[in-house]
């Protein structure tokens, strides 16, 4: 309905409710959220229906989110974001060009959608003052910075860039003469890594009229663009990065180049782990505000996670918060504020809270850095826990009044039933204030005062003080680590060891961080009390960290390595170790040539704490240990059995607690304990491969891979053991029982299943009950079109994995392809020992060995050669199938070189499945490739994250056979059969 001919005003009538009906009753920003959530297509429909609804469907902020969603690649912008929306859904230009002149209505207001107009078409000319009260300093000393700013508050530093090519040749206009066709990272509201060719972007930002503007923030500039590196240096005030002894792959995000228009900005946040900041703007005016540590902003609401202390926030932009929020605020209440002025650099101090508006087109480059005075904070946040997170970011605000006597804590709400952004956890939000779009707030001076005056008290951001929340209750090897993280579990343990080595001057420093993140006390005293009883030699100052990157605490010592099983708690532990002793027991009995590439065992038993000081146990894995505490846990074990936490009673125990966590939702954790089992094995010389990759020579390579081969062939053909009916519940005696006792097993086709099919059909039943809401977890760069075809690709029943064979008889059934499986066998779990070999090939005596470089040629000319001498850590020890070895190997240790996969798969020599069976199955059960897949996107670890990240074009693939045949094709054509 066109408005040229509108009534006069007195004849006007509100549109609202008869456009809308029902959904009236609705505010204006919650219909725009609902719309945010459907398709393109179903918001043009919409537009349709009334003249209200095409209000709300033709607004620019929506399209511009439904852009974002469906975005794929670089991105052009084409006007406006309903005609770039429409380009990417491939709707023909001349619908779009001919879909006729805007319709305006009358008889319809919305504050909220008036307010959102006029944010798009703001100016900031009047924003551009500066009346701040942050310092600005001029050739500063290290040793006054370290004094006066470095963690205690904010400056702005001058004259640090003026050697800087960047200083002049970061313009808009040279930038897009030299990197025009770049694409840079885009950061706005999309969970997609969109990007856009600079000169795209430098489009887009003449033509736009976003209340939140796209926002370059690429923090692989260096790798796109080289160049752009050597036009900056960092300044000699932040040379001090412990993170620098990270590889470049496993370093989390730590620079970042920038560039925005007016309007844009970084809305509210603390940076990651409690890092500290420089920024340098090149180009431009920025406006910034900052809080100090536990003072959350006006209109910020944060949420805590309870489980995993994983910590977001819901802010408004910073445009926003500059237009709504900040006006509310009392003097007192105002943040720390300053313009930066091109040329200048403001450092940003630890668990500061910061937000940035760009007054004009600006271009600036920022990094995060970890040093000597901050390093135990970001300790401190990546430790698992709930409390000390939240109280680092918001201050008594994330404390129980009973937990703080005299803290005012009427802000605080504990919504356990809702989660951000998992429903499944349990979570805090901790509210500032519930800001309004309607009338009513600016009425409102500064409704929340009483919450402000919470950051007057006495909170200190000090290390001990915030110490002081921990839950002292929690094994931090246990505890689930915080999604939010900006580093895994596994960088994390080899962070701290590299900076252990590479820092011995820090050690005393080091030691601190690493007891808040690892425990790493805890585990040294149970360490000292094994060295005591096996009567080891004391441990030193210096081997008190633990070494590597696994799940368990693991100890060098002098001649031998003392491993302490906390992965997963107590009962998880005692069926890793029972494992792992009953492969000890059959290898030496069989005579296996795999033994001598298997570190000897010297001792094992069980560690605890009673009554004020640890005790030991000896224990070989037979019988049931007898200890105090322990009974309870150990009640499903069945002693009848040789060893009771044997292969076959820890498939069955991951099972049911698979099964059991599938139906209640819960964290695969056991509670803390004081009892650990532990095992001694003779160490071996050398070192991992993880520390020499970049090291070996190709045909060193290759001899690393014929050798995994040919254990692999001496691992496999070991007897599996057969599963004990008493380790099974009397209900799972019979298949058929077992069956109908689970959900999710097909049992339409009765066959004569063995008992061991039967719990590895079950597990991956379970498995795969869960994976679609652990892909979304794990998200990018996981594509989630994908993810939405995880469940079609994945098998209905899982039982056809064990149809696709027959026995040397001919007989077609279920067969048993089960082996031992080591399922772990990464780059820093294989061994490698050196010689010293001159260039003619011969060998070399010792001391021309402990001379000579690694890999390098030198006095006489002398090169050291690496080779594989042992596999290491049997404690993930399975049965099942045989392909499950190769998985690893080809990831991390061959990073899916398939030359190198071919060499091991030559050296192996069995068949990775049996013949096929007659029996009528889909063809795909018959592919390796297929079962590969199947089992990357079922396994617990993120391997499906690895594979994205190694075959990044397979981030576009349509489909998972696209994926599968990309990676584990190697397979099909090297498949190896009896």
């Amino acid at each position: 309905m066109d408005n040229s001919e509108a009534p006069p005003p007195s004849a006007m009538r509100d549109r609202r409710s008869d456009a809308l009906g029902s959904l009236r009753v609705l505010p204006d920003e919650i219909i725009s959220a609902i719309l945010e959530n459907l398709t393109t297509r179903d918001v043009a429909r919409l537009a349709c229906v009334s003249s209200v609804m095409y209000i709300f469907c033709n607004e620019e902020p929506l399209w511009m989110d439904l852009c974002l969603r469906i975005c794929r690649g670089p991105l052009q912008y084409k006007g406006s974001w309903k005609k770039t929306t429409l380009h990417l859904e491939n709707v023909p230009d001349k619908y779009i060009e001919n879909s006729g002149r805007p319709m305006s209505f009358d008889g319809f207001n919305s504050l909220f959608l008036y307010r959102r107009l006029y944010r798009c078409y703001t100016t900031l000319d009047g924003f551009n003052f500066d009346g701040g009260n942050v310092e600005r300093k001029m050739d500063i000393s290290l040793g006054e910075f370290r004094h006066q700013y470095d963690g205690k508050k904010p400056v702005l530093l001058l004259g640090l860039t003026d050697s800087w090519p960047a200083r002049s040749s970061w313009t808009i206009d040279q930038l897009t003469a030299k990197y025009g066709d770049k694409s840079f990272r885009i950061s706005q509201r999309s969970t997609r890594k969109i990007s856009m060719e600079f000169k795209d972007y430098v489009s887009y930002m003449n033509l736009q009229h976003d209340e939140d503007p796209l926002y370059i923030f690429d923090d692989k500039f260096g790798e796109t663009v080289p160049s752009l590196l050597k036009d900056y240096s960092v300044p000699q005030l932040f040379n001090e990065d412990y993170f620098e002894v990270l590889d470049r792959e496993q370093r989390p995000p730590f620079r970042w180049f920038i560039v925005g228009p007016e309007r844009s900005g970084a809305s509210w946040h603390i940076d990651p782990a409690l890092t500290s900041a420089w920024n340098t703007l090149l180009c431009g005016q920025k406006r910034w505000a900052l809080y100090p540590p536990g003072r959350v902003p006006l209109g910020v609401t944060v949420h805590v996670n309870e489980e995993d202390g994983d910590v977001n926030i819901d802010t408004p932009s910073s445009l926003q918060w500059w237009l709504d929020f900040y006006p509310l605020l009392a003097d007192e209440d105002k943040p720390i504020e300053c313009t930066q002025l091109p040329g200048e650099t403001i450092f940003v101090p630890s668990g500061w809270w910061h937000c940035v508006l760009n007054l004009e087109t600006t271009i600036a480059v920022t990094q995060n850095f970890v040093n000597s005075v901050n390093f135990e904070y970001v300790c401190l946040d990546l430790t698992p826990g709930y409390h000390h997170k939240g109280v680092c970011r918001a201050g008594f605000l994330a404390i129980d009044k009973t937990s703080l006597d005299g803290a005012q804590t009427s802000c605080v709400s504990d919504e356990a039933e809702q989660s951000y952004p998992d429903l499944t956890r349990k979570e805090k939000r901790l509210k500032i204030k519930e800001h309004k779009e309607e009338s009513e707030c600016d009425k409102t001076t500064n409704g929340d005062s009483g919450s402000h005056d919470l950051w007057r008290q006495e909170f200190s951001y000090d290390i001990e003080f915030l110490v002081s929340f921990l839950d002292k209750d929690r094994d931090h090897y246990n505890s689930p680590w915080s999604l939010g993280n900006c580093i895994g579990q596994r960088e994390m343990r080899e962070w701290l060891y590299k900076l252990w080595i590479g820092k011995p001057g820090a050690r005393d420093l080091i030691w601190k961080g690493a007891c808040l993140a690892l425990n790493a006390e805890k585990w040294f005293h149970c360490l000292v009390a094994v060295c005591n009883f096996l009567n080891l030699t004391s441990p030193t100052a210096d081997e008190r960290l633990p070494v590597g990157t696994g799940s368990n605490p693991v100890y060098l010592l002098p001649d031998c390595v003392v491993k302490i099983f906390v992965e997963g708690g107590l009962e998880t532990s005692m069926y890793g170790l029972g494992t792992e002793l009953q492969f000890y027991s059959l290898l030496h009995k069989v005579s296996s040539p795999l033994e001598r590439f298997v570190p000897e065992v010297l001792a094992s038993g069980i560690v605890y704490f009673e009554k004020g000081s640890h005790k030991i146990l000896p224990w070989n894995g037979k019988g049931v240990p007898k200890i105090d505490n322990m009974s309870t846990l150990m009640s499903a074990v069945r002693e009848e059995d040789e060893f009771p936490f044997g292969v076959w009673s820890k498939n069955m125990f991951e099972l049911s607690r698979a099964n059991k966590l599938s139906n209640e939702s819960a964290n695969a954790i056991t509670g803390s304990t004081k009892i650990w089992p532990f095992i001694v094995t003779k160490r071996c010389k050398g070192k991992i491969f993880a520390e020499l990759r970049d090291t070996l020579s190709w045909e060193e390579a290759l001899n690393l891979a014929s050798f995994l081969g040919e254990q692999l062939q001496n691992l496999h053909l070991l007897p599996c053991p057969p599963i004990n009916k008493c380790t099974l519940p009397e209900t799972h005696h019979s298949t058929e029982g077992a069956l109908a006792n689970w959900d999710g097993v097909d049992t339409s086709v009765k066959l004569d299943y063995s008992a061991e099919t039967e719990i590895l059909t079950k597990t991956l039943s379970v498995k795969k009950k869960n994976v679609k809401a652990s892909l979304t977890t794990w998200g990018d760069p996981i594509p989630s079109s994908l993810i939405e075809k995880v469940d079609d690709y994945l098998p209905q029943d899982f039982s056809n994995f064990f149809l696709t064979c027959q026995d040397e008889t001919g007989w077609d059934g279920v067969c048993k392809p089960f082996s031992w499986i080591h399922a772990d066998i990464m780059d820093d779990n294989v061994h490698m020992e050196s010689t010293t070999a001159g260039l003619d090939g011969n060998s070399a005596d010792s001391s021309q060995e402990n001379s000579s470089s690694v890999n390098g040629c030198k006095d006489g000319g002398f090169r050291t050669c690496w080779h594989p001498g042992h596999i290491l850590d049997f404690s993930n020890l399975k049965c099942g199938e045989r392909i499950l070895d190769i998985i690893p190997i080809y990831l991390d240790i061959f990073r899916g070189d398939s030359s190198l996969l071919k060499v091991l798969l030559d050296h192996y020599k069995l068949p990775l499945q049996m013949k096929r069976s007659s029996v009528t199955i889909e063809e795909k059960f018959g592919r390796l490739s297929y079962r590969a897949m199947c089992y990357c996107i079922l396994n617990e670890e993120n391997i499906l994250g690895a594979i994205f990240s190694m075959w990044k074009e397979l981030r576009a693939a349509k489909s998972w056979e696209e994926v599968e045949l990309a990676v584990w094709g190697v397979l099909n054509d090297n498949e190896a059969v009896s």
